[in-house]
């Protein structure tokens, strides 16, 4: 019976990278870049916060997630409507 074959961490393969080592072969291409993340501080009122919260535990997902999914949401029907003026 064949051991299945283990592969690196990420933190392997940057150590690899930095010892200089080739680790072209780890890249499949076929992967999706992720955009950069950048923070941000929102003062939210305390009401709005546990609707939100509320809506978290709903969804079984962070605080953070929650407020993602709204914002994706709200910014795609944005641009929905934007689309439908002209």
């Amino acid at each position: 019976m064949k051991s299945p074959v283990r592969r690196p961490t990420a933190d392997e393969i940057a150590d690899m990278a930095d010892s200089g080592l080739d680790i072209s072969r780890f890249f499949t291409n076929q992967g999706k870049m992720k955009q950069p993340l950048a923070s941000i501080r929102v003062d939210i009122p305390q009401e709005m916060l546990k609707e939100l919260d509320q809506l978290a535990a709903e969804l079984h997902v962070s605080r953070k997630a929650a407020i993602n999914s709204c914002l994706r949401r709200a910014l795609d029907q944005h641009l929905l409507a934007k689309r439908g003026e002209r």
